[in-house]
């Protein structure tokens, strides 16, 4: 069941190049059922990874461009009258799709970004007092630009903690970039993409996670490891109970993909920075300056026994 994520896997890998781990990572973010924010500069790839997991999930996709002046009925939709019919008809918002792309989503404003929290988390949308059920699966895949840039609104700490994980790609290695220089153009090559896994396939992958085994021991290492980020004083706030949740559930799809029915430590430790990091806040230094969440992540995993 879980070989076809691994064809996935090489098929987005010929697109989106020298990107193995974040493309695995990826793959374990949605087998998870969680969504995926990718923070980077622009041009690094972000886009093509998403259009290549849709097409490659055989999953339907929408983009959605955020800006400035986006507001929350273009991404939820819109109910217009209908002079025949005497009354109002809703046109569902591009957010209506198994794979929506959030695109610079920190260029938004905060209330068109907060009409994604509900989406994110109870799978529906509510307009006009009537609550519509999203299709299943349904997967946001938001990137976003360093948050020094010019015009972007970060994101609250309540909408980061809908992500499941957040990676970076970063630029590309030289042989990566090489053969990027003097490949096929990366549209030209999406649109030649097959299917490699169907949406029922897909969902029976995510069903088929409950039967990864998670030993009472490696519950108590997340435990541990939540317990310690709400003690050590590395950060202002420690992980909560949802983000220790979907960290197991986390690693029992990078268990699935590692062709194991249990899990093991590692696979915590191969996750704690993509699922955390975004989540924790660091506190400053005793010399004022903030240490990266990345780094105090490492450190917290190395301050926890297995």
């Amino acid at each position: 069941m879980f070989t076809k994520m691994h064809a996935v896997a090489r098929q987005v890998g010929q697109i989106v190049v020298g990107k193995d781990r974040q493309v695995r990572l990826a793959l374990t973010c949605l087998l998870a059922g969680g969504h995926l924010l990718i923070e980077d500069v622009p041009g690094v790839g972000k886009t093509t990874l998403a259009h290549a997991l849709a097409i490659s999930l055989g999953l339907q996709f929408n983009r959605i461009q955020f800006t400035s002046d986006l507001l929350p009925a273009d991404v939820a939709g819109i109910s217009i009258y209908a002079r025949d019919k005497n009354s109002f008809e809703f046109h569902p918002g591009p957010i209506f799709t198994q794979v929506l792309l959030a695109d610079e989503i920190n260029r938004a404003t905060p209330k068109t970004q907060s009409g994604l929290l509900e989406a994110m988390e109870e799978r529906q949308v509510s307009a006009d007092g009537v609550t519509r059920a999203l299709p299943e699966p349904f997967f946001v895949i938001a990137t976003q630009n360093p948050a020094h840039q010019v015009g972007t609104f970060p994101l609250p700490e309540s909408q980061l903690d809908r992500f499941l994980m957040c990676l970076s790609l970063g630029y590309p290695d030289p042989a990566a970039e090489r053969a990027l220089l003097l490949g096929e153009d990366r549209r030209r090559m999406l649109k030649a993409l097959p299917a490699a896994m169907t949406p029922e396939e897909l969902g029976a992958a995510q069903r088929a996670l409950r039967a990864i085994h998670t030993a009472p021991a490696l519950v108590d290492y997340v435990q541990a490891l939540a317990q310690a980020s709400r003690q050590n004083g590395f950060f202002a706030e420690g992980l909560s109970p949802r983000a220790a949740i979907a960290l197991l559930q986390a690693a029992r799809a990078w268990a699935a993909l590692e062709g194991r029915d249990h899990v093991i430590p590692e696979d915590v430790q191969a996750l704690l920075v993509p699922v955390c990091a975004h989540r924790l806040r660091p506190l400053k230094s005793a010399h004022g300056i903030a240490l990266a969440s990345h780094d105090l992540v490492l450190q917290l995993q190395q301050s926890v026994a297995v």
